[in-house]
């Protein structure tokens, strides 16, 4: 499948772009990464705003600050209070470990492998490729993977493609771009598809 994703990468860098990635800088990333959770960026902005308003996007303001206020000021991310939580948990983390490994992220409650390799692909520049629920849809669509296995198909990204983290922040941002303009989760514009000439989604509508 080597060949195939770099070709995958290749066309969506030549029709999107440098992504830059990922939205924030330093602490604002592992944040996002939790309230992202289940819900569009859009919201998260939101949340990230009032966070911004009451100067507490930092460790000690996220450390001493009640857990209802929290809440109240992610509240535009969805499940407020769970994530409110969580951020509480992170905080305790990263307050006593600056740099956590992904075994110590994934003993939070809640920061399951998607989040934990965001934090660390974006906020610690570690060489993981992140598999969300783009990736798992369009290699679906494309007929190159059908399972639902996080840890097996980001092994297979990693095995296929040079180790190099602006090469993984890229690919999975273009993802991520092309899933929500192009390859959506209902009515995919297939005819404004730069993968459509090797897509078995697109070949089985046309027949």
């Amino acid at each position: 499948m080597k060949e195939e994703l770099l070709d995958i990468y290749n066309s969506l860098f030549e029709k999107y772009g440098p992504q830059n990635w990922w939205p924030g800088e330093g602490l604002e990333i592992a944040i996002g990464a939790v309230l992202t959770q289940q819900t569009n960026w859009k919201n998260v902005e939101k949340a990230l705003l009032q966070l911004k308003k009451a100067n507490c996007l930092n460790i000690d303001c996220l450390k001493k600050i009640p857990i209802e206020k929290l809440e109240e000021l992610i509240r535009s991310s969805g499940y407020y209070r769970v994530k409110a939580r969580r951020l509480k948990n992170l905080i305790e983390l990263l307050s006593i470990n600056p740099k956590p490994d992904r075994l110590a992220l994934l003993a939070i409650n809640g920061l399951g492998d998607e989040t934990a390799d965001a934090i660390l692909l974006y906020l610690f520049e570690k060489k993981c490729f992140v598999i969300d629920s783009y990736t798992f849809r369009i290699l679906n669509r494309l007929g190159l993977y059908d399972g639902k296995n996080y840890l097996e198909l980001q092994q297979i990204f990693m095995d296929s493609l040079p180790n190099n983290l602006q090469l993984y922040q890229e690919y999975h941002a273009l993802l991520v771009k092309h899933a929500k303009i192009c390859c959506t989760k209902n009515s995919p514009r297939c005819g404004n598809c730069v993968l459509n000439n090797c897509c078995l989604y697109n070949s089985k509508q046309n027949k």
